[in-house]
């Protein structure tokens, strides 16, 4: 069976370090211009240099993002330079959105191979087939296709596909928006996205305000999981599986790693059939699994995307726009200043965990103590936080997983900083 490719966000030189401890095939990282993520920890040139050197030493690859719209000044005075160092390196690719920056790099670095980025809004074959003459060998699917879709493209094209399975998703077709150019004066095309999707809004019909209290985010998708779907997007035909999170911190990075990787291998190693009788056998493992990545981060939940759904409220976040945590208890009585919550999940000393009515989080606290599953643990709030009975309780911080993902995979950081400029 074929090998598949874990492909890592780097936002960072830490995160990219952690992403090669959880064994990921290569990771994605921008440097000082033309990124999508310009507000990462983006490694100057020196530090640039030295990352593509280290991942080759661990015998993985370094993709380097070029994949924003480039004034015509810049892509006739600044490219050039921008790339020879990293291309001199021995840079494995770039993933590009703008077909003018595609064309020149084939010119100027005809043996550099080139990703067409999921900005570039690739939705068939016939259109990955016209790019081969620019270079591209690698197309990373637009976020919006479906596994039929992407199945069809397999049959017709010998390119490699790539596909986002984890993390963030754009409301609008990714790269395609100018929201936020219009209404935060930055644009999502020039690498600094204000994320409009995460504001309130409200739905107004004929004057009439049609969403509900607790529905304020109406453009805020909830992040993607897959983890569930792999041998469906391995079938297919799938060659590189892509997790989203540059903006992550470096626990984030090796965490969702280590768990495609184990699942990806684990499916390869045993085939469908076995896989299957695995899964099955391995509830309560893969149940711990899918919580360490909604600890990690999730939003309301997680969501398939379009491999299987049309857009609809089920991919949407109605009721909060960033980290939401996981449900750990509730509140079952209120004395004066002092909430008791009985428990559902373990908890553990410095999680974090927020108090919520149904549209708002009331009061956030931090535990001092480890507690298990089954005891009551009590808190003082605030005046006026209006804490009843019957409140949900949610961790946003789980102390101890991200303990044990930096003893795991960022054991070897300080052993590998970037050596000083």
């Amino acid at each position: 069976m074929k090998n598949i490719e874990i492909l890592a966000p780097a936002g960072s030189f830490e995160s990219l370090a952690a992403a090669i401890n959880a064994s990921c095939d290569a990771v994605y990282i921008g440097g000082t211009k033309f990124g999508a993520r310009a507000y990462a920890d983006n490694l100057e040139v020196e530090n640039m240099l030295y990352a593509i050197d280290y991942v080759h030493t661990h015998d993985k690859k370094i993709y380097m993002t070029v994949n924003t719209l480039l004034k015509n000044k810049e892509l006739e005075n600044e490219l050039y330079e921008y790339i020879y160092p990293y291309y001199k390196q021995g840079l494995d690719a770039v993933i590009v959105q703008d077909v003018g920056v595609l064309r020149f790099l084939h010119e100027q670095f005809p043996n550099l191979p080139l990703h067409a980025s999921t900005q570039m809004t690739l939705t068939m074959a016939q259109g990955a087939e016209v790019l081969k003459e620019f270079g591209v060998t690698r197309m990373v699917t637009s976020r919006e296709l479906g596994l039929k879709e992407i199945k069809n493209i397999r049959n017709n094209t010998d390119l490699e596909i790539e596909s986002f399975v984890h993390g963030a998703l754009c409301y609008c077709y990714s790269g395609q928006c100018l929201m936020s150019s219009m209404i935060g004066g930055r644009s999502g095309n020039r690498g600094k996205c204000a994320q409009p999707c995460r504001m309130p809004y409200q739905l107004i019909e004929n004057g009439k305000n049609l969403s509900g209290a607790d529905e304020k985010y109406l453009l805020s998708p909830k992040d993607i999981c897959t983890l569930d779907m792999i041998p469906e997007l391995i079938e297919a035909g799938i060659n590189s599986f892509k997790i989203e999170g540059r903006m992550k911190r470096p626990e984030y990075t090796a965490g969702v790693t280590a768990a495609y990787r184990k699942y990806t291998d684990k499916y390869l190693e045993l085939g469908k059939e076995k896989y299957e009788t695995y899964l099955s056998s391995h509830k309560t493992e893969i149940e711990k699994d899918m919580m360490k990545l909604q600890d990690l981060y999730n939003r309301g939940g997680f969501t398939r995307g379009y491999y299987k759904d049309k857009n609809g409220r089920t991919m949407i976040s109605l009721n909060r726009p960033n980290h939401s945590g996981v449900f750990i208890g509730k509140v079952t009585d209120v004395k004066g200043n002092k909430a008791v919550i009985l428990l559902s999940e373990d908890i553990n000393t410095q999680d974090v965990l927020e108090i919520r009515n149904s549209s708002e989080n009331l009061y956030e606290f931090t535990v001092k103590s480890d507690n298990n599953k089954g005891n009551r643990i009590e808190t003082n709030f605030h005046r006026g936080s209006n804490i009843k009975p019957g409140n949900t309780v949610y961790r946003t911080k789980n102390n101890r997983l991200l303990k044990d993902l930096a003893e795991e995979y960022l054991k070897y950081e300080k052993k590998y900083l970037l050596p000083e400029n």
